[in-house]
């Protein structure tokens, strides 16, 4: 076993210690509890999340802790990626942060806003770490729409950029943008998945690729897109959904019809029962988010698997995911039972 192997075993042990850290759900309780920014971020402050908010300045807002706390979580995720001898699927992860501010910028390009509006939305402290600034700032800076997509040219993106541009042109939907820049996250995602060639990881992590696929399907039938653009925005082969299920998906009259192709394999128990398709939708990903988030919990019941590692960045990604709702319910004053019920956490302990 040479120091790779060594290496993985050591980050794997690692993984275990740092679950045993994540918030329970009497601390996200708490945190929910809140009755008001102050006062949440007072409670923040007694968890190990206190260096992340340290450096908010007051007047607190949900935007201004959710950035912070992003911070922290592509800190967290960077740590775990490196030390795990740069793996595949964790680097294809880490793009996210990249791409969604690339998705920030754009549309915020549309809606005509400037520089400064946009740039109060995220910091660059991924870009940093994966040494990609200078593609986020140069779409950043340009002065329109069209400048910021050709200054995107020469990147690996641009091919996906020009189609969510003609979508929503064609369309006038914003959301076209977030279709394709995560048609682009989750083609890197399926690729890296392969690569790994571990049964494991693939099992868990292809519920991605899944997820986006039907949600493609989805919302393409939602805005009532022909099957061939629908089949554009969705990723080469699903892990665990089998291709001619797809195409049935596909080929669906609706919503509902297309959801309802799932109940032939192992999403049939999250099929929603209503009829209404923005409900359906939305009970949908709300049961495969707690499904996913299940199913990477199991990793942990093998000792030494690599699963393992992948999984605790992506339970840290929830966790951070859970504060970030919870600033938001609290700035608006939803009801602690909604905001509990809309987080990704275990049903009961």
């Amino acid at each position: 076993m040479g120091s790779g192997g060594s290496q993985k075993i050591f980050t794997t042990v690692k993984s275990y210690s740092k679950r045993g850290q994540l918030l329970k759900r009497s601390d996200l309780q708490t945190l929910a509890e809140s009755r008001d920014l102050d006062e949440l971020v007072t409670r923040i402050k007694n968890t190990k999340y206190l260096d992340a908010i340290n450096s908010v300045a007051k007047p607190y807002t949900a935007e201004k802790l959710e950035i912070a706390l992003r911070a922290k979580l592509a800190d967290e995720q960077f740590k775990i990626a490196k030390s795990s001898g740069n793996s595949k699927i964790l680097d294809a992860f880490f793009q996210r942060f990249i791409i969604s501010n690339l998705k920030l910028i754009l549309k915020g390009k549309i809606l005509g806003k400037s520089q400064e509006e946009i740039s109060a939305f995220f910091n660059m402290h991924a870009e940093e770490l994966a040494k990609q600034r200078d593609i986020v700032v140069k779409a950043l800076v340009a002065k329109d729409l069209e400048e910021a997509v050709s200054s995107l040219g020469s990147s690996p993106f641009s091919d996906e950029i020009q189609k969510a541009v003609e979508l929503y042109n064609e369309t006038k939907n914003i959301q076209a943008f977030d279709v394709y820049f995560d048609k682009m996250l989750y083609q890197n995602i399926t690729k890296a998945l392969r690569s790994e060639n571990d049964q494991d990881i693939s099992h868990i992590y292809g519920m991605e690729t899944d997820f986006y696929n039907v949600m493609s399907i989805v919302r393409g039938k939602f805005w009532g897109l022909d099957d061939e653009r629908i089949e554009d925005l969705t990723v080469g082969a699903s892990v665990n959904i089998p291709n001619q299920v797809m195409d049935r998906m596909m080929a669906a009259e609706n919503v509902k019809d297309a959801l309802d192709e799932l109940s032939t394999t192992r999403y049939k128990d999250l099929v929603p029962e209503t009829e209404d398709e923005v409900e359906a939708i939305a009970e949908f990903e709300h049961a495969f988010e707690m499904a996913y988030y299940k199913a990477i919990n199991g990793a942990f019941s093998k000792m030494f698997s690599f699963a393992t590692v992948v999984g605790i960045s992506k339970l840290i990604g929830y966790e951070v995911r859970n504060i970030g709702a919870i600033a938001f319910a609290v700035e608006q004053k939803i009801p602690v039972e909604t905001t509990m019920s809309k987080l990704i956490i275990r049903e009961a302990e």
